[in-house]
């Protein structure tokens, strides 16, 4: 049996597709509980004239989803859900949910498709959600979810991580020694020059006289 989802149904669509189920699933839990319709000839042309309008509104080029991208980088969601004392909620917050408040808070279309939620946020908390605004163009838009009347508690700042030994000796072996200390080199007195003493002049001999003959 084909029926319009209304609302985003875990496990079986999201709103505004045309899902397949079994006539006592739809009759019983979709229909009752306003979570689908019956997907009638007139019910779909205007949900295909409704889609079109939608893409319109999307990113047409990479320089579009650019300026877009742009647009929702610093950007928050905030969606104020009930939730027990554990954080859980009452609910989910779905990729449906936060491509109708982008469109809401910012005039920004986005494909539900494209957002990437595999799975709905269950709990109270910071989430950055990846947005895919065009081929090779995507962006991370945060999502705050708080308990109705309630705020959440500060972020923590990340734990300073212990050097390892390992660490603390590469970091002391990256460290640049220290230079050697150099002994201040010992001045020798230079020793006094030896005056040599010159040799004693040696005596002139006496020229020898002749003796005269005897007469």
């Amino acid at each position: 049996m084909d029926v319009i989802l209304l609302q985003d149904v875990e496990k079986v669509g999201l709103k505004g597709d045309v899902v397949n189920v079994a006539r006592g699933y739809a009759r019983n839990y979709l229909l009752p509980r306003r979570l689908a319709e019956l997907a009638t000839p007139g019910r779909l042309a205007e949900l295909q004239r409704h889609q079109e309008l939608r893409a319109r509104h999307e990113a047409q080029t990479v320089e579009q989803a650019q300026d877009t991208a742009s647009a929702l980088e610093g950007a928050e969601l905030r969606f104020d859900k009930k939730a027990g004392p554990t954080g859980s909620l009452f609910g989910s917050v779905t990729a449906t949910d936060v491509a109708e408040e982008l469109w809401r808070s910012s005039r920004i279309r986005v494909d539900r498709r494209k957002i990437d939620l595999h799975d709905p946020i269950k709990r109270i908390g910071r989430y950055d959600v990846p947005v895919e605004l065009f081929t090779d163009v995507s962006v991370d838009v945060r999502v705050l979810v708080l308990p109705e009347g309630g705020e959440l508690p500060p972020e923590e700042e990340p734990p300073v991580e212990e050097a390892t030994p390992e660490a603390e000796q590469a970091s002391a072996e990256d460290e640049t020694l220290p230079a050697a200390e150099v002994e201040p080199a010992v001045e020798l007195e230079a020793e006094p020059a030896v005056e040599l003493e010159e040799p004693a002049a040696e005596p002139e001999a006496e020229p020898v006289r002749e003796r005269a003959p005897a007469e």
